[in-house]
C-alpha cells in the first residue's frame, strides 16, 4: 500500500476519528472503492442511455447501410 498525506476539516476528522474505527485506512479505502464503483457505474449507465438514444440509433443505421454497400473485404 502507498501511503497519501491529505488535510481534512475538523468536522470530518472527527467524524473519521468516530466512525473509523481503529483502521480509518480501510475506512477510507472503502468509501474510495464505493465511490470509484458507483462512477464506472454511471458512466455505464451513461453511456447505455446515449446508445439507446434515438440520434445514435440513426447514427447507427447509417453505418450499417455504408458498411453494406456492396463492397468486399
Amino acid at each position: 500500500m502507498t501511503r497519501a498525506t491529505f488535510s481534512l476539516d475538523l468536522d470530518n476528522l472527527d467524524f473519521l476519528n468516530e466512525i473509523g474505527g481503529t483502521n480509518k485506512s480501510a475506512y477510507i479505502n472503502g468509501l474510495l472503492t464505493r465511490a470509484k464503483q458507483k462512477f464506472l457505474e454511471d458512466q455505464v449507465l451513461k453511456a447505455n442511455r446515449e446508445e439507446a438514444s434515438d440520434d445514435y440509433q440513426e447514427e447507427l443505421a447509417q453505418w450499417d447501410v455504408t458498411l453494406n454497400d456492396g463492397l468486399e473485404s
